[in-house]
Formats: C-alpha cells, sequence, structure tokens
C-alpha cells in the first residue's frame, strides 16, 4: 500500500477509468470545492487539516457509485481504493463519508465488515459534512438535506448530520 496519495488529475483518471458518470465526477468535484473552503476556515481558526487528504478525498469520496447507487458504495469505494493501492487514510475517509455516519448495528445489517463507520478525523468529517451540503453539483443549506433525509424516514441518519452540522459549526461559525 502506499502512502503518497494520487494528485487531482490521477484522482480524476482514477474517477474516468472506474466508469463514473459525469453528473458523479460534476458532484464530486463540488464537493471537493466546499471540503478545501471548509477546511480552510479551518485552518484560519488555528487547526491542523490536511488539504491534500481533503481534497484528494473529496474528489474519490463518490468513486464506488461506479458500481453502485446504494449505501454500499461506501464499502466498494474503499475496495476499489484499496485495489488501487491508495494510502489507508483515503481508504477511511471513503468508507466513513455516508450518512454522518453508520453504527455497528447498522453495518451489521448492511452485510458490512466489521470496522468504524463514522467520520472520525476533521478530514473525515469535513468531507462528510461537505457532501450532505451538496445536492447533485449545487450547494444546498443543510436544512434541506435534514427534510429530505427525514423524508426518507431515515430519522437516525439526520440525527447524525445534524450533529455533525453542529460540530462543524462550532469549529468554523457559518458553512464557507
Amino acid at each position: 500500500m502506499s502512502e503518497k496519495l494520487p494528485s487531482r488529475e490521477q484522482a480524476l483518471l482514477l474517477l474516468r477509468e472506474s466508469r463514473c458518470s459525469g453528473k458523479v465526477i460534476k458532484h464530486c468535484k463540488a464537493v471537493a470545492r466546499l471540503a478545501l473552503k471548509t477546511a480552510e476556515a479551518c485552518i484560519k481558526r488555528g487547526l491542523n487539516v490536511d488539504l491534500e487528504l481533503v481534497e484528494i478525498g473529496a474528489l474519490l469520496h463518490d468513486i464506488g457509485r461506479s458500481k453502485t447507487h446504494t449505501v454500499h458504495h461506501a464499502i466498494v469505494g474503499a475496495e476499489i481504493l484499496e485495489t488501487a493501492g491508495l494510502p489507508e487514510p483515503l481508504i477511511s475517509l471513503i468508507k466513513r463519508h455516508v450518512g454522518g455516519g453508520i453504527t455497528a448495528v447498522e453495518a451489521e445489517k448492511l452485510g458490512w465488515p466489521r470496522d468504524v463507520y463514522f467520520p472520525m478525523t476533521l478530514e473525515e468529517k469535513i468531507v462528510s459534512y461537505a457532501d450532505k451540503l451538496i445536492k447533485n453539483s449545487k450547494p444546498v443549506p443543510i436544512e434541506i438535506t435534514l427534510e429530505e433525509l427525514s423524508k426518507d424516514h431515515k430519522r437516525d441518519a439526520a440525527e447524525r448530520v445534524l450533529k455533525l452540522h453542529r460540530e462543524m459549526a462550532e469549529l468554523i461559525g457559518d458553512c464557507p
């Protein structure tokens, strides 16, 4: 396994080679832009953030959508990156970005390997949060995301996303 992250160009090539749709790639680019703004706001507040990991993680967060558009895209994406020999921090970021986190019970019901599926590091939280603020490739208020999760009977996920929102707001104030 490599310790070196791919460049932005290599990440975009990996998305294309994995056969991600243009719509998914456009979404990933939008999430990366917002994630970088959020990371920069964290840095201005004196926090230590790996900007490269945030950018590349955000670009690749939905690579698993090349094979499935279900919640399983997180696991599939992590497997794609593992097969490509990419670094563990990037793989962890991919598998932890969905729904503000997946509990151990939910993961077991989904048939996922036993692991941690909650964003733990600041970089993981930034990418997960940015993903919740981009619908397709456009920014949306957090309220829209929460409303949609609640409508889809995903109240637990909505609560976790709200918790992540509050944590990020405490770190950086309003969303950049």
